[in-house]
């Protein structure tokens, strides 16, 4: 397709504002690590959210999720939506003691709530496992993204040469970009990068819609070219069908814990440490899983279908997004589409990239080969940092095939982990070896069942598999290796605060003045308010996930219900949210009365 000079030009001004941008913030983030990585840890709320939102909109993911789509309908994307349980998790039970913690990177709090050599390894060793292969596996599936959508536009040979020369454009201009900027430049352009993003994928359901004459005509023209049409567009799946049952059971019975990050972990937490205090972490979460799972999913949806349509029989479904993009967008539009993939793709990359060269630097080099060195040096090597994980995850992404079937693959990489790091907040006897035969044995597990001839089924058993095994490993290295030492789960405990659990030895140890003169918040009070709000906060997601989906295909009544449920459910939480007092530095308290 001829790309207009309009169109060139709108996807120039925006890499020349986003160039301009990082030279703007080169100097402020060139101060110290703190700068560089967690932005002094001044961010609002909504600067915070928004750029936890936009780092997820990545270039993979409306390829991804059409292709989702294609292939088991619109309940196929329970795969990601059952992350709303760990989101509101994630939003009422850790996210204020992430920002009391103090730490730069998730990483770190290894060594603040565990002891001994075993703390320093798995400090080290988490760092580096979760900067190279972790991240660059993510990295990769977001460049294979691009890689398609870049073959697409320029009409360039689909070949192992021309993939490269796209990956290694994508990856210079972007590098560079975060070498330079550091976190401040990469939440300062995810606010635009955002709104072009969002605008461009509303435009295209909008407009793709419109072409083929509305949603009851794609409706119409599904049930000619699918004889399950019907359960296509169905937000549950089909309970009737063993296999499908036992997926979604999996989903939501099991992924959601038991998967690295329940708690928040990684470039999340990142925006967490980074917020202006803890209100505003809490925030920033509840707004994030906001717009992540009710805002986003349904453009992306719509046009899936739409393509489905229109190319029904596409050997790669992935790529009928930006072929619908193509074909479909008039000048200006096609431009701006074009800007928001790309800004899509930036708002991924750079956060990957800070963040990676945040655990190589801060938990591993600055920890382990120079820990005496002055800010400008540990500038200069998180910029080199950013270069090597660049690379790798450029290598990476020439030897994928599909985005989906990555997200799977990672998904199980990390099942197992999740429960260990929910009970590290909340209960006394985890101790580093638990998160160590953790990771090992999800890791083992993992490769060995991937490995085996896959079946329709596969990735529901594949969990069922490896989180036990998992579970089994690290509960035995658990109850047979030495806990943490008594004051080092004191301090902990007094620093970050964590409500309930099973702190009994500890608690019976804290002077009762600390206790009595630390104000609470609601959720503070106790383990069961801050479950309720999970509770109602997943219940508030969920509805208005569907109200806002049966409402776009045509399904009033069902989704007027929906709604109705959202707006009583939303309005307990946020009126809840709005009483929050946030508790003074429980650091500072605890360093003054010691």
């Amino acid at each position: 397709m001829k790309i207009s000079i309009i169109d060139i030009g709108i996807v120039i001004s925006y890499v020349l504002f986003a160039i301009g941008l990082a030279v703007y913030y080169s100097k402020r983030a060139s101060q110290n690590i703190n700068e560089y990585f967690v932005s002094g840890r001044n961010l609002p709320w909504w600067v915070a959210g928004t750029s936890m939102v936009a780092t997820t909109f990545a270039a993979d993911t409306p390829l991804a999720i059409t292709g989702i789509v294609a292939k088991d309908g619109i309940s196929g994307n329970w795969l990601w939506w059952n992350g709303v349980l760990s989101g509101m998790l994630s939003t009422f039970l850790f996210a204020r003691l992430w920002r009391r913690s103090g730490v730069i990177t998730d990483v770190e709090l290894a060594e603040l709530r565990y002891d001994g050599k075993a703390a320093s390894a798995l400090r080290g060793f988490r760092a580096f496992y979760t900067a190279i292969p972790i991240n660059c596996i993510t990295m990769g599936w977001v460049l294979l993204a691009m890689q398609k959508i870049v073959v697409l536009v320029l009409g360039v040979p689909d070949t192992p040469g021309w993939k490269a020369i796209s990956v290694l454009i994508c990856l210079i201009f972007v590098g560079l970009y975060s070498m330079l900027s550091g976190f401040w430049g990469v939440v300062m352009t995810d606010l635009v990068q955002f709104g072009i993003a969002m605008f461009g994928s509303v435009a295209l359901a909008i407009v793709s819609i419109s072409k083929i004459g509305g949603i009851a005509q794609l409706k119409e023209q599904l049930a000619i070219h699918y004889s399950d049409s019907e359960s296509l567009l169905n937000i549950l799946p089909d309970f009737s069908v063993k296999s499908i049952m036992l997926t979604f059971g999996v989903y939501l019975g099991v992924q959601w814990w038991a998967s690295n990050g329940v708690d928040g972990g990684g470039y999340i937490a990142q925006r967490m440490f980074a917020s202006r205090d803890e209100k505003h972490t809490l925030l920033a979460t509840f707004w994030f899983n906001i717009a992540h799972y009710t805002l986003r999913p349904w453009p992306w949806i719509i046009v899936g279908l739409v393509s489905m349509v229109v190319y029904p029989n596409l050997e790669d479904p992935e790529v009928g997004y930006p072929m619908l993009m193509l074909e479909y967008m008039p000048v200006g539009l096609l431009g701006i589409m074009m800007t928001s993939f790309l800004a899509s793709f930036m708002s991924t990359i750079d956060t990957h990239l800070n963040w990676g060269s945040s655990y190589l630097v801060n938990d591993f080099y600055k920890r382990f080969i120079r820990t005496n060195a002055d800010d400008q040096h540990y500038v200069g090597i998180s910029r080199i940092c950013v270069l090597i994980i660049m690379v790798c995850a450029g290598v990476i992404s020439l030897f994928m095939n599909s985005i989906s079937e990555a997200w799977k693959f990672l998904i199980a990489l990390n099942a197992g982990i999740g429960l260990v790091q929910i009970l590290r907040w909340y209960w006394w006897r985890i101790n580093a070896w638990s998160e160590i035969s953790a990771m090992f044995a999800s890791t083992i597990t993992s490769i060995i069942v991937f490995s085996l001839p896959q079946t329709t089924d596969s990735f529901a058993l594949q969990m069922l598999i490896i989180v036990p095994v998992s579970t089994t490993v690290w509960v035995t290295v658990t109850l047979l290796t030495e806990p943490v030492s008594d004051q080092k789960l004191l301090d902990f405990y007094q620093r970050v605060r964590p409500s309930g659990g099973f702190w009994g030895p500890i608690t019976s140890q804290i002077d009762q003045s600390l206790e009595t003169d630390q104000p609470e918040s609601q959720i503070d009070g106790g383990q069961l308010p801050g479950l309720v709000m999970w509770i109602l906060g997943a219940i508030f997601i969920y509805s208005t996930l569907f109200a806002v989906g049966k409402i776009v295909l045509g399904f009033y009544l069902t989704g007027i219900v929906s709604a109705s449920i959202s707006v009583i459910s939303g309005s307990i939480v946020i009126s809840t949210i709005s009483k929050i007092v946030p508790l003074e530095s429980t650091k500072d308290r605890w360093v003054q009365n010691k």
